[in-house]
């Protein structure tokens, strides 16, 4: 089943069920801070509506953090930053495609440098590796694809709904 609508008034939103244990989204993002909050609205939108067990905070929080350096990182131009996300029953996958194909700092090696507790930018490849259950960057034929992955968290140790 695949289901397409306007989103954001940047491309469309693309929603595929290949089998009922996988979902996935796909949407094509401005080359621009305003992709942030309309990133982790479709993150947050998704686990939310089939009842995903991953951390949604988290998973917004991190999906921010690649669309951030994604629209700082890489040179601005005609090219969407495109955000995929997809459900699995062991937990989701977002990745963030940009058109540079250069990897992404320290992402999956730390550089042993500490960020400074001072400065405002520095933290979100920290976060990511700290965060995610894995994370890493693979070359696609427009750039790259940067992703990360949590896993599901058991239901007991969700909160509950008060």
């Amino acid at each position: 089943m695949s289901i397409t609508g306007p989103c954001a008034k940047n491309g469309l939103a693309l929603q595929d069920r290949p089998s009922d244990s996988t979902a996935s989204w796909r949407i094509a993002l401005p080359h621009s801070a305003a992709a942030v909050p309309v990133a982790r609205a479709l993150v947050r939108t998704a686990l939310a509506e089939l009842e995903h067990g991953a951390d949604s905070d988290t998973a917004e929080l991190l999906t921010a953090e690649l669309v951030a350096n994604a629209v700082e990182h890489t040179a601005a131009g005609d090219a969407p930053i495109e955000l995929v996300v997809e459900l699995r029953p062991s937990g989701c996958q977002v990745e963030v495609h940009d058109p540079d194909p250069m990897p992404p700092g320290d992402l999956t090696r730390p550089s042993g440098a500490e960020p400074d507790p001072w400065l405002e930018h520095g933290r979100g490849l920290l976060l990511i590796r700290a965060l995610s259950s894995s994370c890493g960057h693979r070359p696609t034929e427009k750039g790259k694809a940067v992703w990360f992955r949590l896993a599901v968290v058991p239901p007991q140790w969700r909160p509950r709904p008060e």
